[in-house]
């Protein structure tokens, strides 16, 4: 994976959580904002509910010349709230500026800065972003930025074979802040780094090889996690939990600010909001406004690589190698296979639903085993009348052998 490609993916960590649907100013959801990787002002009194002002991580490096070092990446956004100012200069909730609303929001700017550090070396970085005004509309729209003020450090000490570096990053604003806004507004915000090894490779946190097991072991990470990032030469320290080698799907038309969620969840939902909720998202955030159009634009085709799209061809389950599960089971000495008929007794308790079922009477689609040698029976109710959508889907009610009575003639 290129750089390039690893800061696609670090967008999504920058922007995860940014403005969930319905992606309005007036969701309840989105009044409280700024989730992951925010490093508050140290000096904050307890009415500003402040985040913590650090986050550091430890990763082991291989070196693989006589120069080793790092470039390090230090990704965050900074608040820029949006005011809104009627014909007196006085701030109101929205303006109407030609043919579209604008509405009173906070909005964020991104910034990366650079650094180099020789592994070997202690560096010590100051992290300075000035503040500022800017107006728009005949002075009608007023975007203002909050300095900021923070360190990087970043050192590496011998473990073995291997350097242990640490990279730790510090919200240094210098004032006490009072209350909540105005500690967001000294905050780095969806803080993250992305880091590249120059003549030495870095070792997985998460599966080191046996011989960095216990370099792994010995590296403490602090609100920051490190995920190789495509390649061992390529880290992503996020504010998130991640896998080594994330990677966006391709199939994605682009970013919903929620990638634990399903696209085209997402999507569907956004398609069926009303036009006056749309407009509302629209006049929130130019990045909502993004969201709502490509959701609208978006084809039949785009809509249905969305649905059901696997990242790679390799079947679930192949009959070449895989084990196939039993073709029938006994209960109650009888032989219950595709196709048979029984009664539902459930007594598991696995599904508050299932006590719905008690009585019902279902035909039996598959016995399958899962990966602990348990047997389940597969079925469908008779009197369900999406009984076909789930044989088309393939979803259906599982139960243990002890759970089902089968229905013979005569009973």
């Amino acid at each position: 994976m290129s750089v390039e490609a690893a800061r696609a993916v670090a967008d999504a960590v920058l922007y995860e959580g940014y403005l969930l649907y319905p992606y309005r100013a007036s969701a309840a959801k989105n009044r409280s904002r700024w989730q992951f990787g925010v490093l508050g002002p140290p000096a904050a009194a307890s009415p500003a509910f402040a985040e913590a002002p650090a986050m550091a991580l430890a990763v082991p490096v291989r070196p693989g010349g006589e120069a080793p070092a790092v470039t390090i990446h230090l990704r965050f956004l900074q608040l820029q709230t949006r005011q809104v100012l009627d014909a007196t200069g006085q701030p109101v909730a929205a303006l109407r500026v030609g043919d579209e609303t604008v509405l009173s929001w906070d909005e964020a700017v991104e910034h990366e800065l650079t650094f180099e550090h020789v592994l070997g070396d202690e560096s010590d970085f100051p992290v300075l972003v000035g503040g500022g005004i800017d107006e728009e509309a005949a002075g009608r729209i007023v975007r203002r930025r909050w300095p900021l003020t923070a360190r990087l450090r970043a050192h590496a000490e011998p473990d073995g074979d291997f350097l242990r570096l640490s990279i730790a990053v510090a919200n240094e604003h210098p004032s006490p802040v009072g209350d909540k806004d105005e500690a967001t507004r000294h905050s780095l915000l969806g803080a993250h780094l992305l880091v590249e090894a120059h003549d030495a490779t870095f070792v997985s946190v998460q599966d080191p090889p046996p011989d960095a097991a216990g370099a792994a072991a010995r590296c403490h990470q602090e609100r920051c996690w490190p995920v190789l990032a495509g390649s061992d030469a390529l880290l992503l320290g996020a504010p998130i939990i991640l896998y080594d080698h994330p990677a966006l799907a391709p199939q994605s038309p682009g970013d919903l600010f929620d990638a634990t969620e399903i696209d085209e969840i997402l999507t569907l939902r956004v398609m069926t909001m009303t036009d006056d909720e749309k407009a509302e998202a629209r006049a929130t955030d130019p990045r909502a406004r993004a969201i709502v159009d490509r959701c609208d634009a978006l084809s039949p085709a785009g809509l249905q690589s969305l649905h059901g799209t696997r990242l790679d061809d390799t079947p679930w389950w192949d009959p070449a190698t895989d084990e196939p599960g039993p073709e029938s089971v006994l209960i109650s000495g009888v032989r219950v296979g595709k196709g048979s008929l029984v009664r539902v007794h459930p007594s598991r308790r696995a599904d508050a639903q299932d006590l719905f079922f008690a009585g019902k009477q279902a035909r039996v689609t598959a016995v399958v085993s899962d990966v602990d040698g348990g047997t389940h029976v597969a079925l469908v109710l008779l009197d369900d009348p999406a009984a076909d959508l789930h044989d088309w889907y393939g979803r259906y009610l599982y139960f243990a052998p002890d759970e089902l009575e089968p229905i013979t003639e005569g009973n």
